[in-house]
């Protein structure tokens, strides 16, 4: 099997000016040939039959992706309109200021299959594309973000999977993202 990293997962996990949310310690060459020569501790299911998630366990100093919201900390929290990219339609979005996370001891890769990537129009030479990382304290999937299932369910052209919205998976998500936040340094 063989994993390559996508261009889209590329500039959200090693952003050109690197930034303290993002993976540290490694470049994407050397992170590309880490999940391909390392067995993941578990494989979990992904959100549709073209998505897996390969757990490793955290060989950076990479730090959690979240942080539990608590009455000590809400005050930290923003809110901006913002697109991952400019083919996308910016939506609200919300994260702490002022908080550094603790160092995860997972990293959570996110893969689709090739055919997925070609609908998506991001062909790949690799059986499994990466299109994003979690960074956990646990080796579990961080709810994906309630506005993702949506852009997911818009479909390709709006910067999703085409994949309909899970109004179960949708609540739960909901439920977790109520009480916790992403951070920037």
């Amino acid at each position: 099997m063989s994993i390559v990293l996508t261009p889209f997962a590329r500039t959200r996990l090693f952003p050109r000016e690197p930034r303290g949310n993002t993976i540290q310690d490694c470049t994407p060459a050397e992170f590309e040939q880490r999940v391909n020569e390392e067995a993941p501790l578990r494989v979990l299911e992904g959100y549709a039959a073209f998505c897996r998630l390969h757990v490793h366990r955290n060989w950076t100093s990479t730090r959690c992706l979240t942080v539990p919201i608590t009455a000590t900390n809400r005050h930290r929290l923003r809110s901006a309109y913002e697109a991952r990219s400019k083919q996308e339609l910016p939506v609200l979005v919300r994260w702490f200021e002022g908080i550094e996370a603790p160092v995860a001891d997972f990293l959570v890769v996110i893969l689709y299959d090739r055919a997925q990537l070609a609908r998506e129009r991001t062909p790949i030479d690799a059986d499994w594309g990466i299109v994003g990382c979690l960074y956990t304290a646990e080796p579990d999937e961080i709810p994906m973000a309630p506005i993702t299932m949506m852009r997911n369910a818009l479909g390709v052209d709006e910067g999703g999977s085409g994949v309909p919205l899970d109004r179960d998976a949708y609540l739960r998500s909901v439920e977790f993202w109520e009480s916790n936040a992403n951070w920037r340094p």
